[in-house]
């Protein structure tokens, strides 16, 4: 048979080194390529090195050497693919399930065989058999013996009788139980999807002080976004100005609407409720959380765990047991209605169904409490973590620095002037240091601004300006002693102090000579205590910290936390080699980290696990990312992994349990076939409901 062509429009939906999401969509015609067909054309490319096609979402994600191609080219090949009539042979599979319309024709049958003569019973039911018995022999043909095939066997059997109520029952409970089940399913998928958020076609922004109305598509990192009340917030970004009451439901789970101001983060697909703000756009596109939540979503529908894998392989198994159990009760007994019972109840529906189920609502009881779960294989291993490593800065610690300390060394200025003056010029800075400093020029007691002239903003190192004729800098110790010329060596041992102590230093050159310091430092988190207790009771047996800060100072707040060890003065590179040296103890390591330098940590771990705040590369290398700056979030995900597990267990032993004695009833001859299909699908859907209930934290 000649292939047909089929012309495809093919979209690069996200892109990064080395891997890209295609979307692609037949033009004028509502022909589908084969899904299977299309991923291995896809690894026929050259430098294609993994294909994985969701057909449900019409996104094809490539795996890909740099070097040998790009992502457009990428795009054009499988475009062309399409054309050159190499994605419409398909693989041998069977139809799909008998849909709601086979169950109305099933229903009809059933109540024929009660009501009508007997003469006409028998080839009704017979025409009413035909989509199940079709289903069977082709699931036969391109999978072996399966669940469908007994189920097959089961309506022969009862046709061969002669006993046409029977074999009209066994049909219309078959197809209610495949209807209900694969309702189920897709529920779990709806369940997921409603994590997905609607973005604008068209966003307000601030350029050159005037309000401009722009397609989404062109909104660019470092612009000024405009929202007003009842807008979706379209970007991640932190808030320039104004003050809005924003509702985060749809991204945290939290009810209670949040107050944002200035220097307060938010998050796209929110919505604001009242009020009027100006962000700083630093993360659009496909870079938001919104449309990383997408592509999670994406990933989580397509991908198997270890523990779906593994029970589908086990129903699989079990098939044969069943078909051989059905031949000895028929050599037995010689009753091929007690070989029709055993036929009816197997373990293969409740045990592939179930897994993934569950899998799925709880990765979105997660998502509405704010914990991104990329795919079920991180939920599995996330509850298989015994060993918690978190990295100090932005995990333990909140990220935030504050002014400790504000040191004046010119008499003729107090330490709160001196915190008012840094913040009369850094109030136009967008940075954390100036943030902090502004927050806290505003908590003093006697706060007032200094008039200054425009303000220089120097990339990487500080700000400058002029006060009443003379320059003013703030920033960095280089930019105050190197750039600007500014005498430190009288106060070397008061900045080593600081240092020391683990403070962050910022300068302030006024004249030409040191006018003083202003000292800053992280905090720990509140919750972080109280969160540790919690994972040690969730599972977690050893607590590590890593950190490039001085010993002492990690020493210090290992023993405040109640750590079980640490590894302080770390370069970038020793982190990730002291996570392979756990594994290699055969530890299973769950990593907590948030910068860049923890990429190569986070992927080396059993699971890694990126904070909010995290770096575009640590969160995209994260098997969980978290969408609230809190530590709770970590305890969340761990609590959610171990009940979703525990779930699966529970639900394979209620598999098991329940269908052996269905079989073992049915085998003795207690059950007719009528009543073991009522059983087994009864309890089928009983378990995938359970399935579906959102695991308790």
């Amino acid at each position: 048979m000649t292939n047909a062509a089929l012309d495809l429009v093919v979209e690069i939906a996200h892109r990064l080194p080395g891997r890209v999401r295609l979307r692609y969509a037949p033009r004028g015609s509502r022909r589908a390529p084969c899904p299977e067909a299309l991923r291995l054309a896809a690894l026929t490319l050259d430098g294609v090195r993994e294909a994985r096609v969701n057909p449900a979402a019409r996104s094809l994600v490539l795996s890909f050497d740099p070097n040998c191609t790009g992502a457009e080219r990428l795009r054009r090949q499988v475009q062309a693919l399409g054309r050159q009539g190499e994605l419409t042979q398909s693989v041998a599979a069977p139809p799909p399930p008998p849909a709601p319309g086979g169950l109305r024709n099933a229903l009809f049958a059933l109540i024929g065989t009660l009501m009508l003569p007997a003469p006409v019973r028998l080839p009704i039911t017979m025409i009413a058999s035909v989509p199940v018995l079709r289903h069977a022999w082709s699931d036969y043909r391109a999978n072996g013996l399966t669940s469908h095939g007994l189920e097959g066997l089961a309506v022969s059997i009862s046709l061969a009788r002669g006993d046409s109520i029977a074999a009209a029952t066994t049909i219309f409970l078959l197809t209610l139980g495949e209807v209900m089940e694969e309702s189920i399913a897709r529920r779990s998928d709806a369940l997921l999807k409603t994590l997905l958020r609607p973005s604008g076609d068209e966003i307000w922004l601030l350029r050159d002080g005037i309000e401009i109305l722009i397609p989404a598509g062109e909104v660019q990192i470092g612009d000024t976004v405009i929202v007003a009340t009842g807008t979706v917030i379209p970007v991640d970004g932190t808030v320039l100005k104004g003050e809005a009451t924003i509702n985060e439901a749809t991204m945290t789970g939290e009810s209670v609407s949040v107050a944002k101001g200035r220097g307060d983060a938010v998050l796209s697909g929110t919505l604001v409720e009242e009020g009027r703000l100006a962000i700083y756009a630093e993360q659009v596109g496909a870079g938001t959380a919104a449309a990383r939540i997408a592509d999670y979503v994406e990933q989580s529908l397509a991908a198997k765990s270890e523990a779906q894998i593994e029970a589908s392989r086990l129903a699989d198994r079990l098939v044969p047991g069943v078909m051989r159990l059905a031949g000895a009760s028929y050599l037995l007994t010689g009753d091929w209605r007690r070989a029709a019972s055993v036929l009816q109840a197997d373990y293969s529906c409740a045990l592939k169904l179930a897994t993934p189920v569950a899998f799925k609502a709880a990765m979105y009881a997660a998502g509405r409490a704010g914990v991104l779960v990329k795919g079920a294989g991180a939920l599995e291993r996330l509850a298989q973590a015994d060993t918690f490593v978190f990295d100090k800065t932005g995990t333990l610690t909140t990220g935030h620095l504050e002014v400790t300390e504000s040191i004046a060394l010119d008499q003729s200025y107090s330490a709160e002037d001196l915190i008012c003056l840094a913040a009369s010029v850094e109030e136009h800075y967008f940075h954390p240091l100036a943030l902090a400093v502004v927050n806290a020029a505003r908590a003093t007691q006697n706060h007032h601004h200094f008039d200054h002239q425009e303000v220089q903003f120097i990339v990487s190192h500080g700000v400058a300006s002029t006060i009443d004729g003379r320059r003013i800098v703030v920033g960095s110790r280089h930019f105050i002693e190197e750039d600007e010329g500014i005498d430190l060596s009288a106060h070397r041992a008061l900045i080593e102090r600081l240092y020391l102590a683990g403070q962050t230093l910022l300068f302030i050159g006024f004249g030409g000579s040191l006018l003083g310091l202003i000292a800053l430092k992280d905090r720990l988190r509140p919750e972080c205590d109280a969160g540790i207790q919690r994972l040690r009771a969730l599972g977690a047996k050893r607590i590590l910290m890593l950190t490039g800060d001085h010993h002492d100072r990690a020493a210090d707040l290992a023993a405040q936390l109640g750590l079980d060890g640490f590894h302080a003065g770390l370069l970038p590179q020793d982190k990730a080699q002291i996570i392979t040296e756990l594994a290699a103890q055969g530890h299973r390591i769950a990593f907590v980290g948030d910068g860049i330098n923890d990429a190569p940590a986070l992927a080396g771990a059993h699971v890694g696990i990126a904070m909010y705040r995290g770096a575009d590369i640590a969160r995209l290398t994260a098997d969980v990312a978290l969408l609230e700056d809190s530590f709770d979030g970590i305890v969340t995900a761990k609590a959610m992994a171990n009940a979703a597990m525990g779930r699966i267990a529970s639900n394979y032993h209620l598999t098991v349990g329940f269908n052996t004695a269905i079989l073992a009833a049915a085998a003795l001859g207690t059950l007719s076939p009528t009543m073991t299909a009522v059983l087994h699908n009864g309890t089928t859907i009983g378990i995938l409901l359970n399935a579906l209930r959102r695991p308790i934290r």
